[in-house]
């Protein structure tokens, strides 16, 4: 668990890395061995990296840094608003903060509603089946009933943890049983340990996007 300092130092780091990002740039990506999809307009040294999209005359979309080895990809605006109206929606039904419900689906699926992973996690906000049935998602690739069954997921997320928005968002990775059984901190997962801040720094562009 990173202490106040660390944490305060990490967000600095966001805002300093932000502003180097370069006017023009190519986007590169790779698939792991997980399923998850990675993102850089910085050259890539790993050869896994490919090509997708070459910037030539176009801003490249946001890299915000976390410190390595994390780093996160701004999704476009047009990405964004494609499902925005949904989101807004389920966050306002359940009372989750839109921002954070925006960034889960960022560091998820890269708002891909056919997005899925090796393990079987399925849609924009990446549900298993189990917690699709139990949050009552009857089509797990329908963006709308995803998005609400993820919501939903959210919400208890934060009332188990007392709002401690740090350990819910491990627990959306890890699973809540994780988190409890390593005493209420963010579980020592490789996966887990890059997800947490890769989602709150998303989070934090989010809440800024909304001022």
């Amino acid at each position: 668990m990173k202490s106040r300092t660390q944490r305060l130092f990490c967000l600095t780091a966001l805002v300093v890395s932000a502003a180097a990002v370069p006017a023009f740039a190519d986007i590169y990506s790779f698939k792991d061995e997980r399923g998850v999809v990675h993102f850089t307009n910085l050259t890539p040294t790993d050869k896994r990296f490919k090509l997708i999209r070459r910037e030539a005359n176009n801003p490249a979309p946001m890299l915000v840094s976390l410190g390595a080895p994390t780093a996160v990809y701004m999704p476009d605006k047009a990405t964004i608003q494609r499902y925005a109206g949904m989101i807004e929606s389920a966050a306002t039904t359940h009372g989750v903060d839109a921002a954070l419900v925006h960034a889960v689906i960022s560091a998820e699926s890269g708002y891909n509603p056919a997005a899925l992973s090796k393990a079987g996690a399925r849609g924009l906000m990446q549900l298993m089946p189990a917690t699709a049935q139990r949050y009552g998602v009857q089509n797990i690739m329908d963006p709308q009933e995803n998005i609400h069954g993820g919501v939903k997921y959210l919400k208890d997320l934060l009332q188990m943890f007392s709002g401690n928005l740090e350990l819910a968002v491990a627990a959306y990775n890890a699973g809540e049983n994780a988190v409890i059984k390593h005493g209420h901190k963010v579980p020592p997962y490789a996966e887990t340990v890059n997800y947490v801040p890769k989602v709150l720094g998303f989070y934090n562009k989010f809440r800024m996007r909304k001022g």
